[in-house]
């Protein structure tokens, strides 16, 4: 790095549309900053932090981990300046930029027109937050929650559960100040746009004891535990991906309405955390644009682009499926959107279809190919952009808030007055699997819950059984549900 160290450093090589928000971001695990200058005509900027320590620690982080910002590498180094003076009435946005950041990180400060000690602000609090998150439409990894929980201080461990049917995690910070921090500025906050909803409290534990660092838990301090019973740990190239464009992971919050308030600038930060735990985000790989999945260990015998048009249904309107001519046991699946292939990959990845454990992950396609005119490719693709069948069509229809995980209990509705718990239980046997249980709903009955003895069963029976026909012009709907019997 050139230069002698100073707090001032300059960065250069900036995208063009970069915010003020995404640079204060870069300096904010190391310390506080305090000013920044934006030079947008050169993409350069000055960003000034409180001490030169913090300033060194940034320049000798980022010289072993090339930063980015919106996917472009950017260079940081020692300024010839000392301190930053800036002319405040042209560079009133970058301050109010800033004042707003240092609101959330002094937290700690003293209640307005007294002198508090600390202690008294801040009563001695667990370091371990309990999380909870409600609406949860989109999943939510674990690396999503340390890119957004690193902001405040480093995130020492994570374990992530379900209880109750809610998704909750417990998180513990090194420091009981950081976890106060975190829920001042994210409890209530939606993590992606109007759904994902952060509830946090204060865990009664104050250390948290992992066993294994897989995709349900990690211990950051101790990348040497066993990934335990065989679950590998979430890819890293699907936790950068993950970092879509209508969360608070990725855009300048202004462009993302009802996404996280401007205090929550992961993105930079998120990424040194992330990067620091030895996991570097991919530049360049982006969920939003990711639409086509690739799906392999397939049983070619069995396997339709019907079937995977059903199952993978469940998570998103289904566009197009490709069965690969040469590959039999591989398929392209093209779905609406980046945020649905990223839900269907991480509820069907390692699921098993016709006896054999599923792959899916993102393809480097950007759209599945239909065949040329008159060329016969033994219906191994088909086009469903205007099948009747697509679950998410219509903008908040329920079943958006209904999308659980494949399990062996299946959700049952639109059945006719005329059919009777002996009529299901037997079409349902018929696929080739045993009924456990079966239950229609008090109020309704239209609607039943119905558990077959494997989750592979309920996968065969939902493929072959959703929009049955069951007479009376009434169509079986077939999901999976979040209850047992």
């Amino acid at each position: 790095m050139d230069g002698a160290p100073s707090r001032v450093l300059h960065i250069r090589k900036l995208p063009g549309e970069v915010t003020e928000t995404e640079v204060i971001a870069l300096g904010l695990p190391f310390g506080k900053v305090t000013n920044i200058l934006m030079l947008k005509g050169k993409n350069q900027a000055f960003l000034e932090l409180a001490t030169e320590e913090a300033a060194i620690t940034m320049v000798n982080y980022y010289s072993a981990v090339t930063p980015h910002l919106r996917n472009q590498p950017i260079y940081i180094q020692y300024s010839n300046h000392k301190e930053l003076k800036t002319d405040n009435t042209l560079n009133q946005r970058a301050q109010a930029v800033l004042q707003a950041v240092t609101a959330v990180q002094a937290t700690n400060a003293p209640i307005s027109g007294t002198t508090v000690s600390e202690s008294a602000v801040t009563p001695a609090q667990s370091p371990v937050l309990r999380i909870i998150i409600d609406n949860m439409y989109y999943p939510v990894t674990l690396d999503v929650l340390h890119q957004i929980f690193s902001k405040f201080g480093a995130v020492l461990k994570i374990i992530t559960f379900t209880k109750n049917n809610q998704f909750q995690a417990l998180l513990q910070y090194g420091d009981p100040v950081n976890a106060q921090q975190a829920k001042l500025a994210l409890d209530g906050q939606n993590i992606y746009n109007a759904c994902c909803t952060l509830r946090i409290d204060f865990s009664k534990l104050v250390n948290l004891n992992v066993k294994y660092n897989n995709d349900k838990s990690r211990d950051y301090t101790r990348p040497d535990l066993p990934s335990g019973d065989g679950q590998p740990a979430l890819d890293p190239a699907i936790a950068a991906a993950f970092a879509k464009e209508t969360s608070l992971l990725g855009l300048p919050v202004a462009a993302v309405p009802g996404a996280l308030s401007p205090l929550a600038i992961p993105n930079a930060a998120a990424a040194a955390a992330a990067a620091a735990a030895g996991r570097v985000g991919m530049p360049g790989v982006s969920a939003g644009s990711n639409t086509v999945l690739l799906v392999s260990n397939l049983n070619e015998e069995m396997v339709t682009p019907q079937s995977l048009f059903t199952l993978f249904g469940v998570y998103g309107d289904v566009q197009r499926v490709k069965i690969l001519y040469n590959k039999k046991d591989s398929a392209l699946i093209q779905m609406a959107d980046g945020n649905q292939s990223q839900l269907a990959m991480s509820h069907l990845n390692g699921q098993k279809m016709y006896g054999k454990i599923i792959r899916v992950t993102l393809s480097k396609h950007q759209t599945v190919q239909l065949p040329r005119e008159g060329l016969d490719d033994q219906g191994l693709t088909k086009d469903f952009g205007n099948s009747p069948l697509h679950r998410f069509k219509k903008p908040g229809s329920k079943n958006f808030q209904n999308i659980f995980p494949p399990s062996a209990t299946l959700h049952l509705s639109n059945i006719p007055p005329s059919v009777a718990e002996e009529d299901l239980r037997t079409l349902f046997a018929n696929t080739g699997g045993t009924v456990k249980a079966f239950k229609f709903f008090q109020r309704d009955h239209k609607m039943a819950l119905l558990q077959m003895s494997t989750v592979e069963e309920a996968i065969q029976a939902l493929i072959d059984l959703h929009n049955y026909n069951l007479g009376e012009s009434h169509h079986l709907r077939v999901s999976f549900s979040k209850s047992t019997i």
